[in-house]
């Protein structure tokens, strides 16, 4: 049986969860040799066997950004012919997968890593085009075979979202984490030339600077941390200007108060990445929408502790009290996630951040308790299983 993969990340151009998942995925598939996994990937070419590369027509230079991912899309829909299965990943990838399918009769599985009407903000980024991303995405999961959630939240609001879509074609397959690449590693060189102290503490987020992933909550809470706590961001491709002069501002503020403020704005290879959560204190998540958070399994993979939202799949991610702490929060219902207080909910992580840093041990001790839940329950080979079955179900 041949499976189609259709994705707009995939090694070397990943920059969010998505591509993470994509990318272990389909090495995971092909691992075990039960299918023919063939990757369809948008950008420039890749040399990895049994994958095939799509970069923006030259026709469609200037247009909208959706209308160039939907002319992606055209070429990948046709280049399908032959596939068993379809299996999309995110609005950019969903046209060509419900295309594929109509064209060449085969089923269309989708896997929901967020939704287009839960991220309202994207309009801010895409205009015009994010009616469009959206209804490339509902129309995609209104027609899909199966639709893969990667949490029971994300499940639950898929079905918020789209009442139309059956429920029992509706399966939950968690994300999850190779935690032989990811694992504790103590590298204090390293650390020191990404420019943080490792004989600090330190509190570290990692992710793309976009209103989901809440980081201007985050900087305003840092502002309530200890002195001596190093602020460590690994955060760049912000969606907008304007959230871009946001974030700025914010850290421009916390460096004339404080010392130890890093930010890092480039993509950084894996191997700094562990450095730096291996050294850290806490990882910090302030993510207002999270579908499920590979970000909070890789931290836990290389033994920090958690201080998380309370929202989306992250609270089926992290045990409370057990490899980290949950920060409550009450969202407005509009869909963009954001908190109803928001002083409030400052407050709260910044108090959840300050109990770890000010109890090193404790917080050692959910690093510790963190590998070992996602060497348990969050294995590659597992996930791989499932979704193969979920294939087999539909030929």
């Amino acid at each position: 049986m041949r499976v189609d993969v259709l994705t707009k990340e995939y090694p070397p151009e990943v920059y969010g969860g998505a591509g993470v998942h994509v990318a272990e995925l389909v090495r995971a598939l092909r691992s075990a040799g039960e299918l023919e996994t063939v990757v369809r990937a948008f950008g420039a070419p890749r040399a990895e066997p049994g994958t095939h590369s799509y970069p923006d027509l030259p026709t469609l230079d200037g247009a909208n950004a959706a209308l160039r991912t939907f002319g992606v899309d055209l070429v990948i829909a046709q280049a399908c012919a032959g596939a068993d299965v379809i299996h999309s990943h995110t609005w950019y990838a969903n046209l060509a997968g419900q295309l594929a399918a109509l064209l060449h009769g085969v089923p269309h599985v989708v896997t929901a890593h967020s939704l287009e009407p839960l991220r309202p903000w994207k309009a801010e980024q895409l205009g015009g085009g994010y009616a469009l991303s959206s209804w490339a995405e509902r129309t995609a999961y209104e027609a899909a075979a199966a639709v893969i959630a990667v949490s029971a939240a994300m499940r639950d609001d898929v079905l918020r979202a789209y009442p139309d879509v059956d429920p029992a074609r509706v399966h939950t397959v968690h994300n999850g984490i190779d935690t032989e690449q990811w694992r504790p590693v103590d590298d204090p060189d390293r650390v020191r030339r990404l420019g943080v102290d490792p004989t600090r503490p330190s509190v570290v987020f990692v992710g793309r600077i976009t209103r989901q992933k809440g980081l201007p909550y985050f900087l305003r809470a840092c502002a309530d941390l200890p002195p001596d706590v190093q602020v460590v961001l690994c955060a760049g491709a912000p969606d907008t200007p304007e959230i871009a002069a946001e974030v700025e501002g914010l850290v421009d503020g916390l460096r004339t108060t404080r010392s130890g403020v890093v930010w890092i704005a480039e993509m950084l290879p894996r191997a700094d990445v562990v450095a730096l959560l291996s050294a850290a204190t806490v990882f910090a998540c302030p993510s207002v929408y999270e579908p499920l958070g590979i970000v909070n399994l890789e931290a836990m993979a290389c033994e920090a502790a958690v201080v998380a939202t309370a929202t989306g799949g992250i609270p089926e991610v992290v045990a409370a009290g057990e490899t980290g702490l949950l920060v409550p929060i009450e969202q407005l219902g509009d869909g963009t996630g954001t908190p109803v207080d928001p002083d409030a909910y400052v407050r709260d992580f910044a108090a959840a951040l300050n109990e770890l840093v000010g109890d090193p041990a404790r917080a050692a001790a959910m690093g510790r308790a963190g590998r070992a839940r996602a060497i348990e329950s969050f294995s590659w080979a597992s996930i791989a299983e499932q979704t193969t079955r979920i294939y087999r179900s539909l030929v």
